[in-house]
């Protein structure tokens, strides 16, 4: 006999499932549950699912908080009021990982007044914090407030990898930077902000990219490795360099409202790959920038990676070493699932595969860029925003398909287009014209390309093409009149 029970939905698939955060589905096994989700919710399916009906290896289930993928997790058998769990991927106390250090200053001592009465941290934490380093990827939303703190904490040496320049659209969220800091390099407005706040620490930056071939260098002199990065290819990598240079991973995502939190890479514990053996497809997890993020929640995830961070250079507490923490801002509310080690890890495993860094575009199916030099899209699945407005001004009538949010359709348009959200496209592609060209169009292709993917070869729509750059793209070379975001 099946039962009746609850399926948690994350932030990043509520769009494909009409915005539900949990779904009463029916079942006797957590297979039968998920089946009866896809069944109700078609568009979950390419999510879930490899083509091949296997579910894939970077969605994880939880059943009331327990990890099952050691277990046979299809064919785990489900009880009465038994909830399960998708987490895809949007990454007893330890051993310090810093030595002793030098004594402290009288500024110091005053500036660390309030930790050198705690008996956990004391003179001898303190000391530690200055003799310890903390390399933090990145210096957007996660990495400035977990930079500041650090800082204002003691610790000693800071890095800071990027190689951005601040946008009005970072102040939302990325506090070491402010309004007269926008075109300037992210490193040079993190360093002055950093110093101001604590000149006591050494700031030291790298304006790079990091890669294969520089992040085990990068890493060496560093005791703590802080993820605070935006895509998959770059957080494989982090990963992958953690574990081969034995140096602790602090690992924060966030999307929308929702952040994730954990301790990857220390000896015993779980790596970012145990956790999701592989990436998902190019395109198929939106990042912040399509999906956007709440401004105050990157705050709360750094926050929390700095301090994990602290407790590993201190050696206290109960670090988050197989330990996934999850984080609601709409709901207020913090889950905290349990991870294990696999064994069979290709990294941190018992016989490891992976002992060098490798191309992680490619482990993460990113293809190059073409080079095109005419303004001409180089094949049949894509329009530039040059050629459309041509054909449109020589009296083409394209059916042109929005597949951005209604709120991003607020903000800015190209004039006649049609709205279908991307999770919503699955059941309502009927509405669209067969007799039409349809030219798919989002904020910078990305979305827009999944959808004429689908168009093409699910729904069988033979004349559509994705508007390459999207709108972005549209008001850079056509309509500048309009904003952007």
């Amino acid at each position: 006999m099946s039962n009746t029970n609850t399926i948690h939905i994350p932030t990043p698939l509520r769009p494909f499932t009409d915005k539900k955060e949990a779904v009463e589905v029916s079942g006797s096994t957590v297979g039968e549950l998920l089946a009866d989700l896809t069944r109700r919710y078609e568009g979950l399916r390419k999510h879930l699912y490899t083509d091949e009906g296997r579910l894939r290896n970077f969605v994880n289930v939880y059943l009331n908080d327990e990890d099952i993928r050691y277990l046979q997790r299809e064919q785990t058998p489900v009880k009465p009021g038994d909830s399960l769990s998708i987490v895809p991927s949007v990454a007893g106390g330890a051993p310090a990982v810093a030595p002793a250090a030098t004594d402290l200053s009288q500024d110091e001592i005053k500036r660390y007044s309030r930790h050198l009465i705690i008996p956990e941290v004391g003179m001898d934490g303190q000391r530690r914090l200055k003799a310890a380093s903390v390399l933090c990827i990145g210096a957007g939303g996660l990495g400035s407030p977990a930079a500041m703190y650090l800082a204002a904490a003691g610790v000693g040496r800071i890095g800071i990898v990027d190689f951005d320049v601040v946008d009005f659209s970072n102040l939302q969220r990325q506090l070491l930077h402010a309004t007269p800091d926008v075109g300037r390099s992210k490193l040079q407005s993190a360093k002055d902000r950093l110093q101001a706040l604590n000149p006591h620490v050494q700031i030291d930056t790298y304006e790079t990219l990091l890669s294969s071939e520089n992040a085990l260098d990068l890493f060496a002199p560093y005791d703590v490795i802080l993820d605070g990065t935006d895509n998959f290819p770059t957080r494989y990598l982090v990963n992958d360099a953690c574990v081969l240079a034995g140096k602790p991973n602090a690992y924060g995502s966030i999307f929308r409202f929702e952040g994730q939190a954990s301790v990857f890479g220390v000896k015993g514990g779980p790596c970012y790959r145990c956790l999701y053996p592989e990436p998902p497809p190019p395109g198929l997890v939106p990042s912040c920038a399509e999906g956007g993020v709440l401004g105050v929640l990157p705050g709360i995830i750094g926050v929390i990676q700095a301090t994990e961070s602290i407790k590993l250079i201190l050696g206290i507490g109960e670090p988050l070493i197989g330990r996934f923490l999850i984080y609601d801002a709409l709901k207020m509310r913090f889950r905290e699932l349990k991870l294990r080690k696999d064994p069979e890890c290709p990294v941190c495993g018992t016989h490891p595969t992976v002992t060098r860094l490798i191309d992680y575009e490619q482990f993460c199916g990113i293809r190059p860029e073409p080079d095109v030099a005419s303004t001409d899209a180089d094949d049949d699945w894509e329009i530039t925003a040059v050629e459309l407005k041509r054909r449109l001004d020589a009296g083409d009538s394209p059916f042109i398909l929005d597949v951005r949010e209604p709120n991003e359709y607020q903000i800015n348009r190209i004039p006649g287009s049609t709205l279908i959200p991307l999770g919503e496209l699955p059941r309502r592609y009927q509405e669209l014209p067969r007799d039409r060209e349809i030219i798919a169009q989002c904020k910078s292709g990305a979305r827009s390309a999944r959808a004429t993917e689908f168009l093409r070869t699910t729904a069988g729509f033979k004349r559509v093409k994705n508007l390459r750059g999207g709108i972005l793209d549209w008001i850079d070379k056509v309509d500048p009149s309009q904003p952007k975001y």
